[in-house]
């Protein structure tokens, strides 16, 4: 773990290490009423997505050549260095405008997606967040568990990946996302309401 950075890049992104400990505070005062049938038809939902997301991902690195055929991994791509100006260069570098806009609206779409889910499967404001953050965190974690089924990337917790687009791409090594979701994902099944038999 020679190559750890503890901090995402720009500064702000680092705040979504925040976000389990604000639901924890959330939930506990008032705990949401998930069923357990709500959290796993909306698990099945995520880690489905993940996967169909992760695919989007290698089409992409396909279509740019950024990932060579299907026999190459995405570890095969470059050796980021450690300063983030060169992982924005080299990221964004085969990138066009028109992909980029594409990318931006599907990330837009995305976050639709999880939250139209999360207003479907329960009816009140906490839960409805409380859903959105379980989707989430399982959308996010299946998407990188899918990338590393398939072409074996990233090959490291401290591989650099860009995060988002919107409004700035946010970069970050893999074990940061993956952190804040498996935390969320413990924060929501502590806190919410045991069903009632």
């Amino acid at each position: 773990m020679a190559n750890f950075r503890p901090f995402a890049h720009p500064w702000w992104v680092n705040l979504l290490l925040l976000v389990p400990l604000l639901a924890y505070l959330l939930f506990r005062r008032k705990q949401p009423r998930l069923t357990s049938r709500s959290l796993l038809a909306c698990a099945v939902f995520a880690l489905s997505f993940g996967f169909v997301e992760g695919a989007v991902a290698i089409y992409l690195g396909v279509a740019l050549g950024l990932l060579p055929a299907h026999a190459g991994t995405l570890s095969d791509l470059a050796r980021l260095p450690p300063d983030l100006d060169g992982i924005q260069a080299q990221q964004f570098s085969n990138l066009s405008p028109g992909l980029l806009r594409v990318e931006i609206i599907r990330e837009a779409a995305t976050m639709l997606m999880l939250l139209s889910v999360a207003i479907l499967a329960v009816e009140k404001w906490r839960e409805r967040f409380a859903i959105f953050l379980w989707t989430f965190a399982l959308w996010d974690t299946a998407y990188y568990t899918s990338l590393w089924v398939v072409v074996h990337w990233p090959d490291s917790p401290t591989s650099w990946d860009v995060l988002f687009f919107i409004p700035v791409p946010w970069i970050a090594q893999v074990w940061f996302p993956v952190v804040v979701s498996i935390l969320t994902l413990v924060v929501v099944l502590l806190t919410r309401k045991p069903e009632v038999a």
